[in-house]
């Protein structure tokens, strides 16, 4: 591998023109087609293998009126110092509604003196908004006519808010993704010391996130790839893109200041951090790709572009980066120690030095913190947040204050309850009669507040009727009504099904179906990475560290987050203002992605290592020798991560405050602590045992050379092809440009 990547590498320095030149052909490529592409379909939002999107399907057919998946308002009014009843109140709240069903998308508005939607007290009505598309296809103006209506309609004597998926503003700009860039670029001028050096990562990061970007873009019609799939590649793709050019770029100033020639650099470079970057990226890709084993859709597509966006990063730093290099010729020198400070002395080879010297005590002091921030994971709830999470700020947070204070909690997440028979019984159509019967049983719960008179469809065999929980959408009480109207004591016959369904219900389920997809997910992910980890490292017993610590990262990644956003500590510091339980998809996402970038840090860290050790080294002077040369440039790789995932932190969405925090607490344990206590102190701990293979095994696993062993067999890492003179890939014979 590393001997390719070398000859990869020297023909890219050398045809460093052709090989920009064919990156820039791409991207205008991809910016065409995806400029030519139809427009990306809206978001599939389905969770097949769930009873709730059984319900949804069904309702579909048989009640196609309802729009069970369309885009839908509440807006409630509230009566200031009289009630709704009111003549003049209750013509302004007609108005209202006139005036929101004037709008070309809307299907109905429900008049709440019609529905008997005013609350006992007569304070508080609300109107039922239903449009005739999904949220995702829901166009911006009818968003706009939706607020501008709840603006104009508000006064002194009348409290207007809305709350709803129509309220719900598209996602805006890049403001996140610019912090983290901005952060990332002073963390790179620190460590190269050098504008020029320290731009390349940031613009072939710029430029494969773009790329990734345009693809998606482009095949979003053919593959159905929905609008926001792009979120997570680009996230993803910046944090990726960033570090491997980085690891790179730094063992190309390295090598530099080994005496070695500039191509030389650029081709040994891409041999062996270029093998690191190879390995790294599939640990990532595995992880990404393997969220198809969830079974959501919707998460599938985000794993399988954010998978595609790191190929491109990989690609880009093992091609583009070396032509760049070759581009920039004498501008980018070697690295050269700091001044004033021995390289004995540099804070890396320190900390390696007192990890190595106390292991046992390094080993524990780590342990011992993670456990503890790892506590609060054993107390997760989960859910998937509602308006109930927003700022009292936010229009929807206060219309749902509004309504469980009116009418209570259980308002705010009605469930839907489909009731299929066959038959007729004494003159009623089987479904109901039966759905009477469901009705009554249902409606003689303490957990529940009112259940709505059953709806016939057409056919006459589907019949649909509301419950009202007594509990709040998010509490494990309307969880626990949900799982116990599911059961076939409700059907009481084998000729009638029950469903439940609703967005409290598709909660639970999502929440059910993410918990149960976890471990599988978790095996399939560390086991393939195992695997590949034991013919990068040529070692049982790494791989088996790498995946422990791994599970500690993410564990206390977990407990922070449960800490923060479900407890509350420090939420008026990160800006949390209502805890709460923790959105459904954080486990197996942090799984995923924290796992692919712990492996980052543990290959590129760890290959320094092994290189040391195979070119003769002790054990405990190889762990010293690999913080010595890789330390520094993987500190600043997790900082430039931490930034581009704590910059989410400033979003309105509670979602991407949590998901932000929570990769970036995860990446910071597991880099500091992880990969650069636990670590070294096991390998010190573990000797020359750490490096060995079975010999049966030995003979199976294929030599992948990912330290560059072979690299150093011929002077300055040239193989016997070139001082022949045949160029690697392609080149002509002797063809050598000028530096």
């Amino acid at each position: 591998m590393a001997t390719f990547l070398s000859r990869l590498g020297r023909f890219s320095f050398r045809r460093r023109r052709l090989v920009a030149l064919l990156w820039v052909v791409l991207l205008v490529g991809t910016g065409v087609l995806a400029g030519r592409a139809a427009a990306a379909p809206p978001n599939d939002f389905s969770m097949p293998g769930t009873e709730a999107q059984q319900a949804y399907d069904l309702l579909e057919k048989d009640f196609p009126e309802l729009n069970a998946d369309g885009a839908s308002a509440r807006v409630v009014f509230r009566a200031e110092g009289g009630k709704v009843t009111d003549p003049e109140t209750r013509g302004a709240i007609g108005e209202t509604v006139r005036a929101l069903g004037a709008d070309p998308q809307v299907a109905r508005v429900t008049d709440p003196f019609t529905t008997r939607s005013v609350s006992p007290d007569g304070t508080t009505a609300y109107a039922q908004v239903s449009y005739q598309v999904s949220s995702s296809e829901l166009a911006e103006e009818s968003r706009a006519a939706l607020r501008e209506t709840v603006e104009q309609a508000a006064s002194r004597e009348l409290t207007v808010e809305a709350g709803g998926n129509a309220v719900d503003a598209k996602a805006a700009g890049h403001s996140s993704e610019a912090v983290g860039l901005a952060v990332a670029a002073v963390v790179l001028v620190l460590t190269f010391g050098s504008l020029l050096a320290a731009g390349l990562p940031l613009l072939t990061a710029v430029l494969g996130v773009g790329i990734g970007a345009l693809t998606i873009r482009a095949l979003a019609g053919p593959l159905g790839l929905g609008s926001t799939t792009t979120g997570l590649a680009v996230m993803i793709g910046l944090a990726v893109g960033i570090d491997y050019a980085l690891f790179v770029v730094s063992r190309y100033r390295a090598e530099l200041a080994r005496d070695r020639g500039r191509e030389d650099a650029a081709a040994h470079a891409v041999g062996t951090a270029g093998s690191a970057v190879v390995f790294a990226g599939l640990t990532v890709v595995i992880a990404l790709a393997g969220l198809a084993v969830v079974g959501i859709p919707l998460l599938t597509q985000m794993g399988l572009a954010a998978a595609g966006t790191v190929v491109v990063a990989v690609l880009i730093a093992v091609t583009l980066i070396p032509a760049l290099l070759g581009l920039c010729g004498r501008r980018i020198g070697p690295a050269r120690p700091r001044r004033k400070i021995p390289r004995r002395q540099a804070m890396g080879v320190r900390w390696a030095r007192f990890v190595v010297r106390r292991p046992v005590a390094a080993l524990l002091a780590g342990a011992a913190l993670l456990g503890v921030v790892a506590l609060p994971a054993a107390s997760l709830e989960m859910g998937l947040p509602g308006d109930d999470s927003k700022p009292v700020s936010t229009t929807q947070r206060r219309a749902y204050d509004m309504i469980a204070e009116g009418f209570g909690p259980g308002h705010n997440g009605p469930l839907t309850v489909v009731v299929q028979a066959d038959g007729d019984t004494d003159g009623d159509t089987g479904a109901e009669s039966a759905a009477r019967r469901v009705a009554r049983q249902i409606d003689g719960r303490e957990d529940v507040a009112a259940v709505g008179q059953p709806r016939l469809s057409a056919s006459g065999d589907t019949a649909v009727l509301s419950v009202v929980p007594a509990a709040s959408p998010s509490s494990t009480q309307t969880a626990g009504l949900v799982h116990a109207l599911r059961e076939p004591a409700f059907a009481a016959d084998s000729d009638t099904q029950v469903l439940v369904t609703g967005t409290t219900a598709m909660n639970a389920d999502v929440s059910q179906k993410l918990s149960d997809a976890l471990i599988p997910y978790l095996g399939l992910v560390v086991g393939l990475a195992f695997v590949l980890l034991i013919a990068v490292f040529r070692s049982l017993l790494v791989p088996l560290k790498a995946a422990l610590g791994f599970l500690w990262s993410v564990l206390a990644g977990l407990g922070a987050v449960v800490a923060v956003f479900q407890w509350g500590w420090l939420g008026s510091v990160l800006g949390v203002t209502e805890p709460g339980p923790i959105v459904s998809v954080m486990p197996v996402f942090m799984v995923g992605v924290v796992f692919g970038l712990a492996m980052d840090y543990e290959v590129f860290l760890v290959t320094r290592m092994r290189e040391a050790y195979v070119h003769g080294q002790s054990p405990k002077d190889s762990v010293i020798s690999g913080f010595e040369h890789s330390g520094r440039v993987v500190a600043a790789a997790a900082v430039i991560m931490i930034s581009v995932f704590a910059a989410f932190l400033g979003s309105e969405e509670q979602i991407l405050k949590t998901i932000g925090f929570g990769l970036a607490a995860a990446v910071l344990f597991d880099a500091f602590v992880v990969r650069m206590t636990l670590v070294p102190a096991v390998l010190a701990l573990l000797g020359r045992s750490a490096w060995s293979l079975p010999r049966w095994l030995d003979r199976l696993v294929p030599d992948l050379d990912v330290e560059g062993e072979r690299l150093e067999r011929g002077p300055r890492g040239v193989t016997a092809e070139e001082k022949n003179g045949a160029d690697p890939v392609g080149a002509p014979a002797g063809h050598v440009p000028g530096n």
